[in-house]
């Protein structure tokens, strides 16, 4: 692209600026276009279905309700004793009674579009009083076999429609209507014949092509009624589509289909009162045509909006392209030695850089040089050193305001850091806090830093006469500093903070006072801001833990290591709680202790030197420890190490068999370890630290198997009951006597003793 000239770029980026998105939103519009009128089409399709459905049934209720009304009055009481055929014409009265039925059900057939006839049949009569031949004798109508089994599948007194093919091969929906003792005392069937053509006519009511409709009776599963005539009455099953319908479970519903590389649309309802399935299917092809022609129109309409765009994008670009032609026209006239083949964005992009790598170039070695001068004066102000007048007049301008803070930022755990960091990476960490995070300018502070080694960097913090009792101000800023400091270290850092002073004479002896704070975090710990308070400097107390020492070289000497631990716990609340403790007193103490151990361990005649000879210089890994609970871990390492060298053993076995007298002896009282402990001999955590050593389990557990044991002996062997029993072992009340019973045992005392009393 360097190559090409800035013009054809910009025609470019026009052209993919203006026509590739209007190509994609005609694109997408047009498969939105398509996929809503699919679906829309869809609903719609599916709505006329279920309006023809209700076209259809509507018609088909108001044949049956009209059969109702006629089988409600009382026209057939005048017929109902007349059996026979002769009987009926025996006199002009009786016929003219036939006659008056025959014209209700020629009534009943013209008012009812699409029913073809209807007939009245009495019970046990031998002829048929129909709407289409009139009154004839029974054989020589067609066969009545047909209702026998259309009124299996009636339920009630209403009729039921039954779908059947004539004997003339008219295919017939016929109501079938048993009269009954409600409405008429006559004993008969009335039987409308509705036309299959007359559903086919409402439920064929659009007038596109390739439309096609089916209805099925889902109690049989056969096909009511279909445009194509040579299915009506076969197994629905021969239709591809039903039984993809009735997977669906769905009442009503729609889908697509690919059928002979043509896309065809089904809808379906099911009718709960007939229990009938419609089907319709559309040909999407027909459908979507006028769709498919909008969707050209906007294609075409595309076409010439990309047209138009590309020319009025060389248009554009030419003009917009024009004033950077002409400056790089005069650049190349001054400099002959550019690249001429490089386009015109290329040719200044270059000269550009060319000329920013040496504005860089000249800020670096300012600012690199102010900071060393920077730095040195610091270095001068913490040592005490007198300022020439250059210096001076520099560090007027770093400090403007009256007033001066000194800290000093410590990395916790040094020697942690030191191994796990190489020089480079640690010279980078000290730059990168420096240039972040604590050379800036906050508002109200002027603050300057300096790396004074041994992971420790000095801090001056300059703060103006209308800040300096504004300490929020203070505090904000040196926790945003040990935020950062974390995430560069690795490690958390405590930041020791001066007393105020107000003059730059004073620096050298308020980082004495910030280097005295950093002690202060073996008692409260790594990771903290502290502020110097003159009243803590003074009246500082002297402390030794002497019971503490004999203790633990006693705990030493059983090996109760966890006793140990809990000493330590003891010394470190004496040392908390002491105010105004020193820094040298903790470590002596820790010496000390060190010290009583090897002196203790050299009385017993053990080889100190085997025990510690990997393990370096113990005194200088407890100077260079940070906080109490490092020194705790490191003191409890050492024990550790030391309890193995110790011949305790043969005072264990002797302790474990006092341990179980004991509890054979009280295992049925209430027993209190501590005083246990304490009448044989040893500790309460020595004691259960054996105790769990040998058997693997707590002493609780141990006092309740004891009792378990005793308690299943009791229920085979005496007469006491279950709550005498849990008294009798121990066990204040029975429901806790049932619980260990059933967590050794498996199962209740009850069933325990019945299971032994049963074999």
């Amino acid at each position: 692209m360097k190559r090409f000239p800035m013009m054809l770029q910009l025609v470019f980026i026009l052209f993919c600026v203006m026509i590739i998105p209007t190509s994609m939103m005609t694109w997408y519009s047009g498969a939105q276009i398509l996929g809503y009128s699919e679906n829309a089409i869809a609903e719609s399709s599916l709505n006329s279905l279920t309006a023809n459905q209700e076209l259809n049934e509507n018609a088909l209720n108001y044949i049956a309700q009209d059969t109702v009304r006629l089988a409600s009055t009382n026209i057939f009481d005048g017929i109902r004793h007349y059996q026979s055929y002769e009987q009926l014409n025996a006199d002009y009265t009786r016929v003219e009674t036939g006659l008056s039925l025959l014209k209700e059900l020629q009534r009943l057939t013209r008012s009812n579009e699409g029913v073809y006839s209807a007939f009245f049949y009495l019970n046990g009569a031998d002829y048929i009083i129909a709407s289409d031949k009139g009154i004839i004798p029974l054989d020589r109508y067609e066969s009545l076999q047909w209702i026998d089994e259309a009124l299996n599948e009636k339920d009630g007194i209403a009729g039921i429609w039954y779908p059947r093919f004539m004997e003339s091969q008219q295919m017939v929906l016929s109501y079938v209507l048993p009269l009954n003792r409600l409405s008429t005392s006559t004993k008969g069937l009335l039987v409308i014949n509705l036309n299959e053509e007359q559903v086919a006519y409402h439920m064929n009511g659009s007038e596109l092509e390739n439309n096609h409709y089916f209805i099925i009776n889902k109690d049989d599963n056969t096909v009511i009624s279909h445009d194509n005539k040579e299915l009506l009455l076969s197994d629905a099953q021969t239709i591809p589509i039903v039984e993809h319908v009735r997977k669906q479970n769905t009442s009503s519903g729609y889908s697509f289909h690919e059928q002979n590389g043509e896309r065809l649309l089904y809808t379906w309802h099911t009718s709960p009162p007939y229990n009938w399935l419609y089907v319709n299917s559309y040909s999407m092809d027909t459908l979507m045509s006028q769709t498919r022609s909008v969707q050209e129109s906007i294609l075409v309409f595309t076409i010439i909006l990309v047209i138009v765009g590309s020319i009025l994008a060389v248009a554009l670009a030419t003009w917009l392209s024009k004033p950077i032609r002409s400056l790089v026209r005069q650049l190349k006239a001054r400099d002959g030695s550019c690249n001429t083949a490089a386009n015109e964005l290329a040719f200044l992009d270059t000269a550009f850089r060319r000329m920013q790598d040496e504005e860089d170039k000249l800020k670096y070695l300012i600012k690199e040089h102010e900071q060393d001068a920077c730095s040195l004066i610091i270095h001068h102000l913490l040592k005490g050193d007198t300022l020439d007048r250059k210096k001076s007049e520099l560090l007027q301008e770093m400090f403007p305001e009256k007033y001066f803070y000194v800290a000093v930022i410590a990395i916790d755990q040094y020697s942690k850091y030191l191994n796990k960091t190489s020089p480079e990476a640690r010279s980078y960490h000290q730059y990168s806090l420096m240039t972040n995070a604590i050379n800036q300018q906050i508002e109200g502070l002027y603050i300057h830093s300096v790396n004074y080694g041994e992971g420790r960097m000095g801090i001056i913090i300059n703060v103006s006469e209308e800040n300096k009792q504004k300490e929020s101000l203070l505090i904000t800023c040196l926790e945003q500093i040990s935020a950062k400091a974390k995430d560069v270290f690795g490690h958390s850092v405590t930041i020791g903070v001066s007393s105020m002073a107000q003059s730059t004479s004073h620096i050298s002896s308020q980082w004495l006072e910030a280097i005295g704070l950093i002690k202060h975090r073996m008692i409260q710990g790594n990771g903290r801001i502290l502020f110097w308070r003159q009243e803590e400097q003074s009246n500082l107390k002297y402390i030794y833990p002497v019971n503490s020492e004999r203790r633990i070289l006693n705990y030493l000497d059983t090996g109760d290591m966890e006793s140990i631990s809990l000493e330590f716990e003891v010394i470190r609340k004496q040392i908390v709680h002491a105010a105004n403790i020193s820094y040298d007193n903790i470590i002596f103490i820790y010496n000390q202790l060190v010290g009583a151990t090897i002196k203790h361990l050299n009385e017993k005649n053990i080889n100190t030197s085997a025990i510690f000879a990997s393990q370096g210089n113990i005194y200088s890994d407890i100077a260079s420890i940070d906080t109490l609970d490092e020194l705790e871990g490191y003191l409890k390492q050492f024990y550790m190490a030391v309890i193995p060298y110790v011949d305790h053993s043969g005072q264990d076995v002797n302790y474990i068999e006092k341990i179980f007298e004991y509890l054979d002896a009280h295992y049925s009282e209430e027993i209190v370890f501590e005083e246990m402990a304490k009448e044989i001999g040893i500790s309460y955590s020595y004691m259960r630290k054996l105790v769990y050593e040998v058997t693997g389990k707590s002493l609780i557990e141990c006092i309740n198997q004891k009792r378990i044991q005793k308690a299943k002996q009791l229920l085979v062997k005496s007469t006491l009951n279950v709550a005498q029993i849990a008294a009798e072992v121990g066990y204040n009340n029975i429901q806790s006597f049932n619980r260990f019973f059933r967590k050794f045992e498996g199962i209740t005392p009850s069933s325990y003793k019945a299971s032994k009393l049963n074999r």
